[in-house]
C-alpha cells in the first residue's frame, strides 16, 4: 500500500503564498500521475492539478496560472507552489496517484491526512 504525507499548509493572506510538498511512501507505478486535491468545508473534494509521468501538467481553471505542480521521481514527492492565493483557495489539501482517467487523474490510494491551507485577512 502506499501512504502519502502532506505538509506546508499554514495561514496565509490574500495574495500570498505557500508551497505544499507531498511525501509517498513508495511509488508502485512509476507510469502514475500524481496530483492534488483539495476540500473545502461542506464541498466535495475536487482535483487542483496533475502532473504525468512525463511531466505533463494539467490544472483547474480556477488556478491556471498561480499554481505550479512539480514531481521528484527519486524523492518520491510531488510539490504545489500556490501564488497569489485567494479566500476560495481554503481548504484541506491532499495529494495521491493513479492513472489518468478522462484525461484527469484518479486517485489510486488511500488518502492521507491532508494539509490545511487558509486563506484570510
Amino acid at each position: 500500500q502506499v501512504q502519502f504525507v502532506e505538509s506546508g499548509g499554514g495561514l496565509v493572506q490574500p495574495g500570498g503564498s505557500l508551497r505544499l510538498s507531498c511525501a509517498a511512501s513508495r511509488i508502485v507505478n512509476r507510469l502514475h500521475a500524481m496530483g492534488w486535491y483539495r476540500q473545502a468545508p461542506g464541498k466535495d473534494r475536487e482535483l487542483v492539478a496533475h502532473i504525468t509521468a512525463f511531466n505533463s501538467t494539467k490544472y483547474r481553471d480556477s488556478v491556471k496560472g498561480r499554481f505550479i505542480i512539480s514531481r521528484d521521481n527519486a524523492k518520491k514527492t510531488v510539490d504545489l507552489q500556490m501564488n497569489s492565493l485567494k479566500l476560495e483557495d481554503t481548504a484541506v489539501y491532499y495529494c495521491n496517484m493513479g492513472p489518468l482517467a478522462g484525461g484527469a487523474l484518479r486517485p489510486f490510494y488511500p488518502w492521507g491526512p491532508g494539509t490545511q491551507v487558509t486563506v484570510s485577512s
